[in-house]
């Protein structure tokens, strides 16, 4: 049978979001939650004046370091509470690659960079809905292989005496309820 082989890996840049929200390190982070509200987004990457990514604002930045401390919103630059540095990622990396950096770092977002560019942004949930179809392709293969492996045990070979010839052999097959070697079978359906 010939060889099947099921490519299960897949990249960051398959499930990153492109292009990615950036917002100057000097804006307000009362307009950046309007950005993020009016984009649906749950972070935005933060940037100097020479537009290069220095950190990241999430949802959750803006409700602990913000609102939950009764600062106004509208006073607080997004340079005051910003998360640094950003942590990044290669978009040629592996998914389960950027879940193990978040998780280590304990972290739902991963800038993506390539050629020193910010190119994307990864998030968790970016992983958790791929997941579904990640367990199905390796069930399936799992399947598969499970498939090849029962057909080539289904009549395995064993050693013993041939019931026809009485000489030793290791590779014995069951033929009308007796023990055949392969020079036998051959002759027996020669015959037939």
């Amino acid at each position: 049978m010939a060889e099947f082989e099921l490519k299960t890996k897949m990249l960051v840049k398959d499930v990153m979001n492109s292009p990615v929200v950036t917002v100057n390190e000097n804006e307000t982070t009362n307009n950046i939650a309007v950005i993020m509200d009016k984009g649906k987004i749950g972070a935005v990457i933060i940037t100097n004046k020479e537009e290069k990514s220095i950190g990241i604002i999430t949802e959750r930045d803006l409700v602990v370091r913000v609102i939950a401390k009764n600062r106004k919103p509208d006073e607080i630059k997004a340079k005051e509470i910003m998360t640094t540095p950003l942590m990044t990622i290669a978009p040629d990396a592996t998914i389960s690659d950027a879940a193990r950096i978040m998780n280590r770092k304990n972290i739902r977002r991963l800038g993506v960079f390539y050629k020193g560019k910010l190119t994307g942004i990864v998030s968790n949930k970016d992983l958790l809905g791929v997941m579904p179809e990640l367990i199905e392709i390796t069930q399936e293969h799992t399947r598969i292989e499970n498939a090849n492996i029962t057909e080539e045990l289904e009549d395995p070979p064993q050693s013993g005496y041939c019931d026809n010839c009485e000489v030793y052999s290791e590779n014995l097959k069951v033929r009308n309820g007796q023990n055949i070697c392969d020079e036998c079978r051959i002759e027996l359906e020669e015959e037939e």
